[in-house]
C-alpha cells in the first residue's frame, strides 16, 4: 500500500514517509541533547533537550537538499552523542572552564568535524572510510552502546551525580524509585510494541507510556507535578533571542577560539567525523539495495558536513544518516529529498505547537529510551565469533575496541586503526602471494619443441621453474615468500616470476629479489621478471623504482622479459644449450627424410612421398591459411618459423603455438578434412613441404605399408603433444 501510495502521489509519500521519520527521530534527538549536555551539569538537561531538536531541524532540512539522496533521513545519533557527551565531561572534569565555555567547545567541536567531513567528500575519500573494518566498527560502536548504558543507569537508578554507579546499585536506599518505574515501563513498551504494531514507531510508545506511568505516580506524590527544581524532568526549555541572534553568537564565538582550544578538541573533531561519516555511509548502503540505486557517497558527505555546519549556526547537535528513521521513512513512502525536508520541517512544527510539553518529559524516559538504543547497538553476534577457531582473532579485535573505549573513545579510535592495519597484514598473511609454481615439466612455451628437445627438456626441465605471484609484495608476505621458495633455490638454475598479478611492492619485497637473485647466480643461473603491472602501481612505476634500486640494469640484473611464454621459452634455450643442443632453426631448408616425423623411414618411402609433396615458400608476415578455410594440407618446415594464432573480438589474436624447422602443422585437418581452426602465418621467412590428403590417399593405395608407418609416426608425434597439453591444463586447474 506504501508503494502504490509513493508511485501514485511522491509528495503524498513523502510527507508520510517525513513525519513517520520525526516521530522516531525527535524522541532519540531530545535524549542525546540531554545525555550530551547533562555531562557539563544536571541544569542543562532543558538546554540539551532544545539542542537535539534544534539538531533533528537543521539535519533533516539541510542534508537533502546538499546530498539529494532521495529517502535519506540525518538526525542526531549514537556516535555522536558518545563523543561529545564524553568530550562534555571530560571538559567538566578539568575544572578549568566554566559551563558556557564548555558549551562553546562543543560547538566548535562540531563545525570542525562538519568541515572535516566536507573536506573527505571535495577529495573523493568517501569509498575509503568504507574500508574500515567491520571488526573495528563493530567494535567502536559496541564500546559506544555500554559507555551510553553505563551513563544512563544512574540516571535510571536517580543516584546522586557523586555517587558512583558501582557504589549506587550496592545501595537501594539511594535508588529513586519513581524514576525507576517511569524508565522500566519506557524499557518494557518499546520492547513489546513491535510485536503489536509497526505502524506507531517503538520509541514514541516507550515514550508515551513512561510520560503516562509518570502522571500515575503524581496522583500519589503532588511534587511530581512541580516543573521548576522537578530533577525527574527535563525542565523548562528556554528560547533567548531569534534563530538570526542565536547564528550570530555562534560567529562570535570563533573569537574566543585560542589555538589551545583547537588541540585540546582536534582528535575528538576528526574521531566524530570518521564515526558519523561511516555511520551515514553504512545507512546509504542499506538504503540503495531497498531503492535499488546507488548513492554518491562523495556528495553524501559534502552534504552531511554541510547540514552538521548548520546545525552548529543554530544551536544544534550533530548527527549522521540514521538507520531508523531512514527505514521508516522509506517504508512509509518517502522516496524522494524532500522526505528529509519534511522531517525537519515537521520536528519545527513540533517544537513550536508542543514546545511547552517537552519539558514535562521525564529523565526516566530518555534513560529508558537510551538504554533501548545501547542494547539494539551493542553487537551480541560477537560473542559467538569465540566458539569458533577461525573467527577468534575477530572477536578478539571487537572486545580490545570494546574495551579501551571506556577507558575513553580517542584511544579506541588509535587502537581501532592500528587494528584495522593488523587485520590488513593478517588477510595478506594468511593466503600465500603466491599463486602457482610449475617446473619446465608443467609449464611450457608455446614454441612447438622436436621430440630430441622434448627429451632434454624432460630429462633436465626441474632446473627452471615458474612462480606466478599475486597481491601485495610488503614486509607482511616476504618471509612467508622466501620460506616457500627457499627450497627451490637450493635446486633451481632459473627461476621466472611472474607478476602480472601484483599489485605493490615495497623494499623488503625488492630485497628478497636481490638475495633470491644473488642465491641463483652463485650456480649459474638467472632470476627472470615477466608480465609486470600495467594497472596502479603502473608498469613505469615498478620498473622504475626496481631500476632505482639497481635490480634492473643493463648487465648483471634481473632480465624482464613482456611477456611469461618469451621467458620460459629463453629458459628452454638456455637447458638445450647447456645439454649441447644446437638450434636448428636457421640454416639452410631441410630435405624431406631430414624433417624429424620421417627421420626413421626409409629412402625409398622418402621418394615416394616426395613425389606427393609440393613445395611452398611464405614471407616473413605472409598467411600460410585462415580460421575457417577448406583444406586438406599438412605443412612440415623445412626452413623459418611460424606462429599459430587464434582470432579474438577487436581485432586480437591469442598465440597458440610457435613450429619451427622440422617441426610439423595442419595435422587436424588432414586427418578429419574439416575446416581451419585456427590462422597460421609465417614469423620468418618459412619454405615448406605441403602433402595434401586426397595425394596421400591416393599414394598409399598404392603403398599401404608406407600409409601405416606414416599415421604410425603422426600418431605418435601427436601423443607427445597430447601429454605436454594434458601437463599443461592440469597445472592451470591447480592455479
Amino acid at each position: 500500500m506504501n508503494t502504490q501510495r509513493a508511485n501514485g502521489n511522491p509528495l503524498s509519500g513523502d510527507l508520510w514517509g517525513g513525519l513517520a521519520a520525526m516521530l522516531v527521530a525527535l524522541p532519540s534527538a531530545i535524549a542525546f541533547g540531554v545525555l550530551i549536555y547533562t555531562e557539563i551539569s544536571p541544569d542543562y538537561a532543558g538546554e540539551g533537550a532544545l539542542a537535539g531538536i534544534l539538531g533533528a531541524a537543521a539535519l533533516g532540512i539541510i542534508a537533502p537538499l546538499v546530498g539529494r539522496n532521495g529517502g535519506f533521513i540525518t538526525a542526531p545519533c549514537a556516535p555522536a552523542a558518545a563523543v561529545m557527551s564524553a568530550l562534555a565531561a571530560e571538559l567538566a572534569a578539568s575544572g578549568g572552564l566554566g559551563p558556557d565555555r564548555i558549551v562553546m567547545l562543543l560547538a566548535f567541536t562540531a563545525l570542525l568535524s562538519a568541515l572535516f567531513q566536507v573536506l573527505y567528500g571535495m577529495a573523493r575519500a568517501g569509498r575509503l572510510i568504507k574500508f574500515i573494518p567491520y571488526q573495528v566498527v563493530s567494535g567502536y560502536l559496541s564500546g559506544v552502546a555500554v559507555i551510553i548504558a553505563l551513563g544512563q543507569l544512574p540516571k535510571l537508578l536517580g543516584l546522586p551525580k557523586d555517587v558512583s554507579l558501582a557504589h549506587g546499585l550496592l545501595a537501594p536506599q539511594l535508588w529513586n524509585w519513581t524514576g525507576i518505574a517511569v524508565g522500566v515501563a519506557t524499557i518494557v513498551a518499546m520492547a513489546v510494541a513491535p510485536r503489536f504494531t509497526q505502524k506507531v514507531p517503538a520509541a514514541i510508545l516507550g515514550m508515551l507510556a513512561g510520560i503516562a506511568t509518570y502522571f500515575a505516580l503524581a496522583l500519589f506524590n503532588a511534587d511530581l507535578l512541580r516543573l521548576h527544581g522537578n530533577p525527574l524532568v527535563i525542565g523548562p526549555i528556554e528560547v533567548s533571542g531569534s534563530f538570526v541572534d542565536a547564528a550570530g553568537s555562534r560567529i562570535m564565538s570563533f573569537l574566543e577560539v585560542r589555538p589551545a582550544d583547537i588541540a585540546l578538541i582536534f582528535v575528538s573533531a576528526l574521531t566524530l567525523s570518521v564515526l558519523l561519516s561511516i555511520d551515514t555511509l553504512k545507512t546509504g548502503v542499506v538504503l540503495d539495495a531497498l531503492a535499488r540505486h546507488r548513492h554518491d557517497s562523495n556528495r553524501e558527505l559534502i552534504g552531511q558536513g554541510a547540514a552538521n555546519a548548520a546545525a552548529f549556526f543554530v544551536g544544534g547537535i550533530p548527527g549522521a544518516g540514521t538507520m531508523g528513521p531512514t527505514l521508516v521513512n522509506f517504508t512509509s513512502g518517502g522516496r524522494t529529498p524532500f522526505s528529509g525536508v519534511a522531517e525537519g520541517v515537521f520536528v519545527v512544527l513540533v517544537f513550536v505547537l508542543l514546545g511547552g510539553l517537552i519539558a514535562w518529559v521525564p529523565i526516566g524516559v530518555l534513560a529508558g529510551l537510551l538504554l533501548v538504543v545501547a542494547w539494539r547497538m551493542f553487537d551480541r553476534g560477537m560473542f559467538g565469533l569465540a566458539l569458533h577457531r577461525s573467527t577468534r582473532v575477530d572477536f578478539g579485535v571487537i572486545a580490545i575496541v570494546v574495551l579501551v573505549a571506556q577507558m575513553g573513545l580517542i584511544p579506541a579510535a588509535v587502537v581501532g586503526i592500528c587494528l584495522a592495519i593488523l587485520l590488513f597484514i593478517r588477510d595478506q598473511i594468511r593466503g600465500s602471494v603466491i599463486v602457482n609454481k610449475a617446473d619446465l615439466h608443467s609449464a611450457r612455451s608455446k614454441r612447438r619443441r622436436l621430440v630430441d628437445e622434448a627429451d632434454i627438456l624432460g630429462r633436465h626441465g626441474r632446473e627452471a621453474a615458474v612462480v606466478q605471484l599475486q597481491g601485495n609484495l610488503f614486509f607482511g608476505t616476504t618471509d612467508q615468500l622466501f620460506s616457500e621458495l627457499e627450497p627451490d633455490l637450493a635446486t633451481l638454475r632459473y627461476l621466472l616470476v611472474d607478476l602480472r598479478r601484483v599489485k605493490s611492492m615495497d623494499f623488503t619485497a625488492a630485497h628478497l629479489f636481490e638475495q633470491m637473485k644473488e642465491r641463483l647466480q652463485e650456480r649459474g643461473g638467472e632470476l627472470l621478471f615477466s608480465g609486470m603491472p600495467s594497472s596502479l602501481p603502473t608498469r613505469q612505476d615498478i620498473e622504475h623504482y626496481m631500476r632505482q634500486l639497481g635490480l634492473v640494469r643493463g648487465s648483471g640484473g634481473i632480465r624482464i622479459f613482456d611477456t611469461r611464454d618469451g621467458a620460459i621459452e629463453w629458459m628452454e634455450d638456455r637447458i638445450l644449450e647447456t645439454a649441447g643442443w644446437t638450434p636448428r632453426e636457421e640454416g639452410p631448408p631441410l630435405a624431406l627424410g631430414e624433417i624429424e616425423i620421417f627421420s626413421e623411414i626409409d629412402s625409398a618411402a622418402i621418394a615416394e612421398l616426395a613425389g606427393a609433396m609440393r613445395e611452398i615458400s611464405v614471407a616473413a608476415g605472409g598467411r600460410v591459411f585462415s580460421l575457417g578455410d577448406e583444406g586438406d594440407e599438412i605443412f612440415f618446415v623445412r626452413r623459418g618459423r611460424v606462429n599459430a594464432l587464434l582470432p579474438l573480438e577487436g581485432g586480437k589474436r591469442h598465440h597458440l603455438a610457435t613450429f619451427c624447422r622440422g617441426d610439423f602443422f595442419g595435422e587436424i585437418a588432414f586427418l578429419d578434412r574439416g575446416r581451419r581452426s585456427a590462422d597460421v602465418q609465417a614469423a620468418t621467412a618459412a619454405d615448406l613441404y605441403v602433402l595434401s590428403r586426397a595425394r596421400f590417399d591416393q599414394l598409399i593405395k598404392k603403398n599401404p605399408a608406407l600409409g601405416g608407418r606414416v599415421f604410425e609416426e603422426l600418431a605418435f608425434a601427436l601423443s607427445k603433444r597430447l601429454r605436454v597439453a594434458d601437463t599443461e591444463l592440469r597445472s592451470l586447474e591447480e592455479r
